[in-house]
Parts: C-alpha cells; structure tokens; sequence
C-alpha cells in the first residue's frame, strides 16, 4: 500500500535580449534547476478477482475493487488510506466496505530499510455485537502496531494487534466463545519481490497469523506470484493458500468455515465456504 514516486522538476530556458553574437559559451550559464519537493502523493487502484487478506477470503470468491491515497514527507514520515470492497460474511455483519487508515516512519540505509506505524482497520455500516454476545452495535474495526526491516528485495514485518482482533473474543476447544480478550493476536510476514527486468517481476509470501485465545485460530498461509508491467499497468497472477481450519463439513473447531452473509442481528446465512482454501488471483493495478 505503499508507494513513492520521485518529484522531477522542469527549468523553462528564457533567452535574453542581447544578439547571439554577444554571447560565448562562458556567458551562458546554466539555470538553477528548482530544488526537489519533499513531498510526495499518490493513487493507486486496482481490480481484483479476490481479496484475501493474511490468505483469508474476503469478497467470498468475488471480484474486489481497492484503491487509495499515500503522502510521504523525505523525512521519512507517511500517512494513508487504502479501501476494498468485502462480504459481512469475513467477520463484519452487516458491512461492505472496508476502510484502513495508517502512519508511520520509514527508511534506507542503503540496502537495508525500516517501517514502523500504526493501521486502524475500519468497516463503516458493520456491528461488532453479534461476534461478541454484545447488545449494541458498535463498529469492527481493528487497531495494530507494526514494525519491518527490509534488505533488498526481502522484507520482514511483524503486526501486533492492541485490542479484539477484528472485534472478536476468544473460542475454547468446544467452539464457545470465552469472553477472553484476543488482543495481543500477531502477525509476521515474510516477503520477496524480485524485479526480472523488462517489465516482467516475481514475488513470494509466507505469513503467520498467532491468534490469541482462539482454539485452532492459528494458522499459516503462503502465496506465489509473477506481474507484468504494461506502460504503468501491472498485471498479475497468484497462487494463495492456506493451513487454516476452514472446512465446513467436518467435526471440532473451525474458525475460518465462513457465512456467505451475516446481519448486524448476527443471522447468518446457510450458504458457507472455507475461508483460507487455495485459490488463485488475476490482478490489475496502476500506481498515479
């Protein structure tokens, strides 16, 4: 979600009044280009025929629509938003959209880089109640620190939530909700990506998701991936998959068995799938 652009600034040349013959080479002095700006925006969109987030289907199968802005001082300082399109089905009754806002610092150090900020995770129109056995309705949303090292084409980071991950409790071995916090649920990610020359890159993920109080909420996803740049728009295809208990068809605790819908009154519906099976994503994006 984040990217940067350089700044490149354009000195008009004006001739003056005197003949060409009055002045020689050493007369003609080069303008002052104007100093680059330290500030610097973008767009980004892009047209998905799925959205996982962390390997999780969020659009149920269904094609997504993101996109946001990004504005980076050379200081090093960033802020964002970035949007999608989701199914209340993910884990947000009710809801359809969803909204991240974000800041932090980052740098290089030649080829080494840090990143550390914080995301507020934000699903407008959504209603925690029926996830927590609460009345009311409350917004999801879903607030975390992270911090990530790069080193040329890897990067590692780890996301730490500071309270209910996604507005969720926690769930014993019999699937009973616990009333137990889940904040302090992690993330790390590891990643790649490889620039091949002319247009062509590659990129690989693993993640891991520690999911705290949630029995069987831990898992693994991980995610292949090759893009090609098309003057400025960049197409894209990968393989996503998962560890997660998702089945719906089988016995025990499956957190990631998902309801194609769920109202702000917590009625689901019958239609479910899981969320964390394999599938592959056909992309294209473009970065203003």
């Amino acid at each position: 979600m984040r990217k940067t652009l350089l700044t490149v600034a354009v000195a008009s040349l004006g001739l003056g009044a005197l003949p060409a013959f009055a002045q020689s080479a050493g007369d003609a002095a080069a303008p002052a280009a104007d100093p680059a700006s330290p500030h610097t925006l973008t767009a980004n969109v892009g047209l998905f025929s799925s959205y996982r987030f962390r390997g999780i289907d969020q659009t149920n199968g269904h094609p997504a629509l993101q996109g946001g802005f990004d504005y980076s001082h050379s200081s090093g300082f960033y802020v964002g938003n970035w949007n999608s399109n989701v199914t209340s089905g993910a884990g947000y009754p009710g809801g359809n959209l969803e909204m991240d806002l974000y800041g932090g610092w980052k740098q290089t150090f030649g080829d080494f880089g840090v990143d550390v900020g914080a995301i507020l995770y934000y699903y407008p129109g959504s209603a925690k109640g029926p996830l927590v056995g609460k009345t009311g309705g409350d917004t999801v949303t879903n607030k975390e620190l992270y911090v990530g090292g790069s080193w040329k084409f890897l990067s590692l980071k780890y996301s730490y939530a500071v309270d209910d991950y996604f507005a969720t409790k926690g769930i014993d071995a019999n699937g009973a909700s616990t009333g137990r916090s889940t904040a302090g649920t992690s993330y790390l990610d590891l990643s790649a990506n490889y620039d091949l020359g002319n247009g062509w890159g590659v990129n690989a993920h693993v993640g891991q998701l520690y999911y705290k109080n949630v029995h069987n909420g831990d898992y693994t996803d991980w995610k292949v991936g090759v893009t090609k740049d098309f003057s400025g728009w960049v197409v894209g295809l990968a393989y996503v998959d998962t560890n997660a208990k998702g089945s719906c068809n089988s016995t025990g605790v499956n957190p990631y068995c998902l309801a194609k819908t769920v109202d702000t009154d917590g009625n689901a519906s019958t239609s479910k799938h899981d969320g964390g099976k394999a599938t592959a994503v056909l992309s294209v994006s473009r970065t203003f």
